[in-house]
């Protein structure tokens, strides 16, 4: 398997002198950015509701965060909290867009938002509304003049297309779940696709029947990204470290954010929906998997 767990490991836990973060902290967005590795990271405290806090680390391994959220939630449409954000910079603009889970009474929106200084933000419009869909993340950079997006319509992984990041077209699954496979009941995004010669590179999350979240890849044409040309066979991670099996969510590994560095992909992972962990791997090693494991 291609990823191995850093020795730090868990990175980030919950802290229980902070009400907001008091509970879980898991499945965080990391974009490298100007030599740091800026982390956006879903927090909640008793009352479980989830707000995003920040962290920012050298090495991507020993981070120091804000006291406060950057993102609370806000408004009836993010009344029980704001989940999963997954951030992708776009240097043609010279902006930051997350992708984030607005939950409320009513269910859940798919959001966006956007940010020049990776602090402030403002939200722009959700990919759709009124529907189970989430696990949404947007490419690094247009195809045919468009932004892509990944959504999730249970359950598979569908491509949604905007000329705005407004308005956007909904496409049908190109990754759904395989009869019996590790990731035969439902299957989502993971972190930003990665571009690279072989194709769009994309981690992804699934799990089965008994429940266990796992990690896949797979690789995407890079001209039109509705074509699957490879896909492992295999899962690279499951739930093995006590804290990965037993939390707020057992057996659960879940990731928003896989940055390459200097050529080797940093995995962040949520455990168990309580703790963040890191797994890393060279990034020919991760394409070969996606292609032969």
């Amino acid at each position: 398997m291609p990823f191995k767990r850093h020795p730090a490991n868990p990175i980030l836990m919950p802290d229980p002198l902070n009400h907001w973060e008091a509970l879980n902290v898991f499945n965080p967005g990391v974009v490298f950015h100007q030599g740091l590795f800026h982390m956006f990271y879903r927090a909640q405290g008793l009352n479980y509701i989830s707000a995003i806090g920040y962290a920012v680390s050298k090495n991507g391994v020993h981070f120091n965060k804000l006291r406060e959220p950057i993102l609370h939630p806000h408004g009836h449409e993010e009344n029980r909290g704001v989940e999963d954000p997954r951030i992708t910079y776009l240097p043609d603009e010279n902006r930051f867009i997350m992708a984030y889970t607005a939950y409320s009474d009513a269910g859940i929106t798919p959001m966006f938002a956007e940010s020049r200084n990776l602090i402030n933000w403002t939200r722009l419009a959700p990919l759709v509304q009124g529907e189970d869909n989430k696990d949404h993340v947007l490419f690094p950079k247009k195809v045919k003049n468009r932004y892509i997006s990944f959504h999730r319509r249970p359950p598979s992984i569908g491509l949604a297309t905007s000329h705005d990041l407004l308005a956007w077209d909904l496409n049908g699954p190109i990754l759904k779940p395989r009869t019996n496979s590790w990731d035969c009941l439902r299957v989502g995004a993971g972190g930003v696709p990665i571009e690279t010669e072989e194709g769009w590179l994309v981690i992804y999350h699934a799990y089965d029947h008994d429940h266990i979240y796992r990690l896949g890849a797979c690789l995407l044409d890079l001209d039109d990204p509705q074509q699957v040309v490879h896909r492992a066979s295999n899962y690279f991670m499951e739930p093995q470290e006590i804290w990965e099996m037993k939390g707020d969510v057992p057996n659960v590994v879940f990731s928003c954010a896989n940055p390459v560095v200097d050529g080797k992909v940093y995995l962040y992972y949520g455990a168990a929906d309580r703790m963040i962990g890191l797994a890393t791997a060279d990034l020919h090693e991760v394409i070969d998997f996606a292609k032969y494991g």
